[in-house]
């Protein structure tokens, strides 16, 4: 098969690759669409470790069954499918309290730590044990199915804490995952839900998805006294911060009112990161983290499906897979901000 293969920092090769073997309670996928992850790209420059080469990565995945293993029963040959990006064991502690995502035997798709080396989606094929597979809506295409994994995410974080109708929440980012967070919002059904971000641009389409306000930092420097006053000095009940480095976790926690909740759901390096320990202290702040997704997969694939969740304005481009190493390169760039999601087809 032919498959994207990373073989050094920053360097993709498209390549002929062994066609993968699937076991008995296994299915083989056909991909039809993968999505770029920004974690795909930190892994791909090798700063984060977790993408050690040679590896064919990708798991933001959708495509048709094509073959099974004999233990597979639920599923046939052309079924459309979706896939969970963790392959959780199913019998652990944490699975079998449904906390996949915090599954103690936890494999991610296309991902190569030191534990173990998971080969992924930016390939013509792909295996995935059955228990990981979710059905797609018969109107769904392919390239919005593959948006379902940032979708899962942005629901799971929303969904990490009480949203009530009178409830205001600021988004700290407003990049693709910070967009999907807002959409979450106001499905939850926050009042208000307030952008933050630098990129006019995303903040444009901030309030296309549903923010009732934007504030960029730049123009407005008091983000909180901002945010104060639209919540008549109370300040926001919640925040989701979606960046991951010290400024913007600071920023999310002073927007909240006395007694608010934060969501961390930004994780970029390093792996620590000041905190405003007194003021969580005093101000009796929940703060929150939040990891992947917990089985949310058919109510997101539902919520994409029905239209309440929007993932099309965030399609940048549906590029061949041959044409994946240029994307990377882009992405990575220091303008590549200013580009929202890539598809690859293989």
């Amino acid at each position: 098969m032919k498959a994207l293969l990373l073989t050094g920092p920053s360097q993709l090769e498209l390549t002929d690759f062994p066609t993968p073997t699937f076991g008995d309670d296994e299915v083989l996928v056909r991909v039809h669409a993968c999505g770029i992850c920004g974690s795909d790209i930190h892994g791909w420059d090798g700063s984060t470790g977790r993408r050690r080469p040679p590896l064919i990565m990708g798991h933001e995945a959708s495509g048709e069954i094509v073959a099974k293993g004999p233990r597979v029963t639920q599923w046939h040959m052309g079924d459309r499918v979706t896939f969970d990006s963790t392959i959780s064991c199913g019998t652990c502690r944490f699975c079998q309290n449904g906390q996949i995502n915090l599954c103690e035997n936890r494999r991610v798709i296309g991902v190569s730590p030191i534990e173990y080396k998971q080969h992924g989606a930016f390939a013509e094929f792909v295996a995935v044990p059955d228990r990981i597979l979710y059905r797609l809506p018969d109107t769904l295409p392919y390239d919005q199915a593959a948006m379902i994994e940032p979708v899962s995410i942005a629901v799971h974080a929303v969904q990490r804490i009480t949203i009530k109708p009178t409830d205001t929440a600021v988004v700290v980012g407003s990049g693709m995952i910070g967009l999907l967070v807002i959409q979450a919002l106001r499905w939850a059904g926050a009042k208000q839900v307030i952008a933050v971000d630098l990129a006019e641009n995303r903040l444009a389409l901030a309030r296309q998805l549903g923010a009732t306000h934007t504030l960029n930092p730049t123009t407005t420097p008091d983000i909180p006294a901002e945010v104060a006053q639209l919540t008549a000095g109370l300040g926001a009940d919640v925040s989701l911060e979606v960046v991951g480095i010290t400024s913007t976790v600071n920023l999310s926690l002073a927007v909240l009112k006395r007694g608010g909740s934060c969501v961390l759901v930004g994780n970029l390096s390093p792996k620590t990161q000041d905190f405003p320990l007194q003021a969580v202290v005093t101000k009796e702040l929940t703060v929150v983290g939040t990891c992947s997704s917990a089985g949310e997969y058919p109510l997101c694939l539902n919520l994409i499906a029905q239209g309440v969740i929007d993932v099309k304005p965030m399609i940048e481009t549906v590029a061949k897979l041959e044409d994946g190493a240029e994307w990377f390169t882009k992405l990575s760039a220091k303008d590549g901000g200013k580009y929202m999601k890539v598809i690859l087809e293989p």
